[in-house]
């Protein structure tokens, strides 16, 4: 069971990146570059059980709202 559940976080991770970056019009690897540095890969695989349950708008929005508060740090 363990493996499924990593098999489906990084599924969704992945997901996450590809939709924020066509979202804002970047490359998936800059994003997935810069969600390691930030760490939003982190806040998505802690939060997994909850966010995959939300719609693209709100994840999209969640991940926005992340980095600019981590930004202000």
């Amino acid at each position: 069971m363990p493996d499924e559940l990593f098999e489906k976080k990084a599924e969704f991770i992945s997901w996450c990146i590809e939709e924020y970056a066509a979202k804002n019009d970047l490359n998936g690897r800059d994003v997935a570059n810069d969600f390691a540095q930030k760490k939003v890969l982190d806040f998505l695989g802690e939060h997994y059980e909850i966010l995959h349950t939300q719609g693209k708008p709100y994840i999209l929005e969640t991940i926005a709202d992340f980095i600019r508060t981590r930004a202000g740090k």
